[in-house]
């Protein structure tokens, strides 16, 4: 015989005016003993409240945002059998509950999971949530929370299974990749840790890199410039300009190269769209800065407009921005091409990632002074590693050994600077 009972919050121990974060039922709902009713949420953890019934929900006191404490009405539910002793004593408020029947029952029923919500850089979501994910194979930590504090929903968890499912077969992200998550370890197991976490610049530019290393097909094409004459030009220059304190760099003369060559070689000044080549009229260049807080790419613009001297004082003037956190948005924006130089700290060379929307990127490495065979004759002449990384797509491997010779041509014999 169908009988309407009661149920209540259960004994959660000496909490009061505790939130309701996530409510699993609705009227009408059929549901089986220990489900999930509710989860709770105190200062310190969260727990799921199990229902000590089956059968049909026909009233719903409670909404997410409520304030509760043992024995506020949960709902009114349609069940089909007598409870139990225990069931009934679950069904009664601890204040009001009479002494023998209290006597006859066991343990009240309590929270059948209590665990710590956690939040920061992991998915903050209750552990029924957690559960209703795990048993739709959900990875929990992609799921983007739209609740309050960023909370994953169940809304969120069924939205994000339907958009997986609406994705073209063996696709994943879009991007058409399916790695293995990478491996948890507890290194605190191994010795003693200390965890710093990343900086702003750091979380951005990390996934910036990601996405370009693994979309983007990268060859690099290594080479090396003779920049004798170059540096002791440089020299020259920064001698007369010493008194103006404006340094001379070798970076401020690479500037000028790179528009050289991109000029002669139409591709490497382009991006890719779809499947359209937008080939640029404009010669902006970004350059790679260190900063304390991590890699950032400030534009120089109208490069090719420029002469040697001017440059040197806006890469001084961009670079200092940079480092002292002055640097806007609008001026890592629009860049055609990027150098990163690692000179001044070292190495003889390396595969740089292209900094997507350009399909190309100059790394220059540690000059040197080598032996060099020239009529007849080893002699000594400085040496500049170049790496240039390229877009596959775009770009194939002879017009990118092309362009790199041309573009250590040019810095070897600075005149063509002029032309």
């Amino acid at each position: 015989m169908a009988e309407m009972k009661q149920v209540l919050v259960p004994d959660i121990g000496d909490y009061k005016g505790v939130s309701v974060i996530e409510v699993m039922v609705k009227v009408g709902d059929i549901i089986n003993e220990e489900d999930t009713l509710l989860t709770l949420e105190t200062d310190k953890a969260a727990m799921d409240v199990p229902s000590p019934y089956a059968g049909v929900v026909k009233e719903l006191h409670i909404e997410i945002g409520d304030k509760v404490s043992q024995g506020s009405l949960i709902l009114v539910m349609e069940c089909n059998d007598a409870a139990s002793p225990s069931e009934q004593t679950a069904a009664i408020p601890a204040a009001v509950a009479p002494a023998s029947v209290a006597a006859q029952a066991a343990a009240p029923v309590v929270a059948q999971s209590v665990q710590p919500v956690i939040s920061g850089g992991q998915a903050h979501a209750s552990p029924a949530i957690r559960r209703f994910a795990r048993e739709l194979g959900v990875d929990i930590a992609k799921v983007q929370g739209s609740g309050e504090k960023g909370r994953v929903t169940k809304d969120d968890v069924q939205n994000f299974v339907k958009t997986a499912l609406a994705q073209p077969r063996g696709t994943a992200g879009g991007n058409g990749l399916q790695v293995l998550d990478m491996p948890v370890f507890d290194f605190a197991k191994y010795g003693a840790i200390e965890t710093t976490p990343l900086s702003r610049i750091q979380k951005i530019s990390g996934a910036n890199l990601h996405r370009n290393w693994v979309t983007i097909p990268h060859v690099t094409q290594f080479d090396e410039a003779d920049i004798t004459d170059m540096e002791a030009f440089r020299k020259q220059l920064g001698t007369e300009y010493a008194k103006q304190n404006i340094k001379i760099t070798p970076l401020a003369f690479m500037l000028k190269a790179v528009v050289a060559a991109l000029q002669k070689f139409p591709k490497f000044n382009a991006s890719l769209d779809g499947e359209n080549l937008v080939l640029k009229q404009y010669f902006h260049i970004g350059v790679a800065v260190d900063t304390p807080d991590g890699l950032m790419v400030p534009v120089l613009r109208d490069v090719d407009k420029k002469g040697i001297v001017q440059l040197a004082q806006e890469l001084a003037e961009i670079s200092a921005k940079a480092r002292e956190k002055k640097i806007t948005a609008a001026d890592m924006q629009g860049g055609c091409f990027t150098i990163s130089s690692l000179g001044g700290i070292g190495g003889t060379a390396f595969t740089p990632i292209i900094n997507a929307p350009e399909v190309a990127i100059l790394g220059v490495s540690r000059s040197c002074m080598k032996p060099v065979y020239q009529d007849g004759v080893f002699v000594p002449r400085l040496m500049l590693p170049l790496s240039v990384s390229y877009d596959h797509r775009v770009i194939d491997g002879a017009a990118a050994a092309r362009f790199t010779a041309y573009l250590a041509q040019v810095l070897s014999d600075i005149r063509r600077l002029a032309l």
